[in-house]
């Protein structure tokens, strides 16, 4: 296993935690915001957020943006 891989393997139940903490908070947020709201219409918008966000990062690394951080 190369260096990185060994690094970000070593972290991945802290970086999953850290993904459900954001998206956990983020329902609270929701349903203070909107208490009537359907939690599960609430959470598929989320997700699709949080998708739209990872696919916005992916779309940066593959034009370069992380090559020199």
């Amino acid at each position: 296993m190369d260096p990185i891989q060994k690094e970000l393997e070593s972290r991945r139940k802290e970086i999953a935690k850290e993904l459900e903490l954001l998206f956990k908070a983020n329902m609270k947020i929701t349903d203070w915001d909107i208490p009537e709201a359907d939690d599960r219409q609430a959470a598929k918008a989320l997700l699709q957020i949080l998708r739209e966000a990872l696919d916005k990062i992916e779309a940066d690394i593959e034009a370069g943006k992380y090559d020199h951080y």
